[in-house]
């Protein structure tokens, strides 16, 4: 006679803060971690991630930085292991492929946009503040190399706010794979679809949202029609802060060259390239993909705001 195994309780550690505010049905908007590991230097990167937090505050909601650490997910990080992590240049990065592998290793890693979505539903979070996701990458119809972020998008049930797609990306192909997967994406307060560094990118957005409330009446209505999968919020990054397109584009182009002739690929491509772009913009990117995510985690603590005053 075959044994009944015990169901399978996820390792997640949930910071007290987190928890209180989960407990007492409190907005929580979940944050990445890889922007942290490998965006910027320390102190840099510590000072970003406090700032993010920050902003969620001030908003009316909990933070939830997420991140591996000694087999476990931590969900929402108090200072001295926001610190930790800050420290870490060896952290891993991970996504779906590479999650559980880095829990049972015991090692320390950092979440990617699928990653993240992942944990977050396992802790019952379904907002989540990011800064663009990945995408199809160029040449992708010879190298196959997609993110898993879309596919996350159509499987998990969390709403990411993000700048839209990292523009060193193939946009057109990242928006017709989005559409494939049938996950909904929505640009906030304009038609087009917003250019990460840019607020324009030259492509119409196929749906449109002007309000926090407007999203998580979506957002609700995709469960309750059964639709499987999250939302991508693409908001644009504030007037003052964007490098127009026609700027930062010679500059992709030139640290995507550089990659390709470096040999760089997989997973290393991104921080190489926003490397180069870093360099060329004389620091400008930087500051704008700071100004952008403390925008997207604003919009993200009013979307679950909204969750939860329409639950009441």
């Amino acid at each position: 006679m075959t044994a009944t195994l015990p169901a399978a309780t996820p390792p997640l550690s949930l910071a007290p803060e987190v928890r209180a505010a989960l407990e007492a049905g409190r907005p929580v908007v979940a944050l990445e971690s890889t922007i942290i590991t490998h965006g910027m230097p320390y102190p840099q990167n510590l000072e970003a991630a406090r700032a993010v937090e920050a902003e969620i505050r001030a908003a009316g909601a909990t933070p939830a930085t997420i991140a591996v650490m000694g087999g476990q997910i931590r969900i929402g990080l108090e200072d001295a292991a926001l610190d930790a992590l800050a420290r870490s240049p060896e952290a891993a990065k991970l996504s779906r492929a590479d999650l559980a592998a880095c829990l049972a290793s015991g090692r320390t890693g950092a979440t990617t946009v699928a990653a993240t979505m992942i944990c977050a539903a396992l802790a019952g979070i379904e907002v989540f503040a990011t800064g663009g996701i990945g995408g199809v990458h160029r040449g992708a119809e010879l190298s196959f190399d997609i993110s898993a972020d879309l596919r996350e998008l159509a499987h998990t049930r969390v709403t990411v706010v993000a700048a839209g797609a990292k523009a060193i990306l193939d946009l057109p192909r990242t928006l017709e794979v989005l559409e494939t997967l049938g996950v909904p994406v929505i640009a906030f307060g304009q038609d087009e679809f917003p250019g990460f560094w840019s607020r324009t990118s030259g492509l119409p957005a196929p749906l449109r949202m002007d309000s926090a409330q407007d999203i998580a009446a979506a957002h609700l209505m995709r469960a309750r029609i059964g639709l499987p999968g999250g939302q991508l919020v693409a908001n644009p990054v504030p007037a003052e802060d964007e490098i127009p397109l026609a700027e930062i584009m010679p500059a992709v182009e030139t640290a995507l060259a550089a990659a390709a002739r470096a040999g760089i690929s997989a997973k290393a491509v991104t921080p190489f390239v926003l490397d180069r772009i870093l360099a060329l913009t004389g620091g400008r990117s930087l500051t704008a993909n700071m100004a952008l995510v403390r925008n997207n985690a604003r919009l993200a603590a009013a979307i679950a705001l909204a969750l939860t005053g329409a639950r009441i």
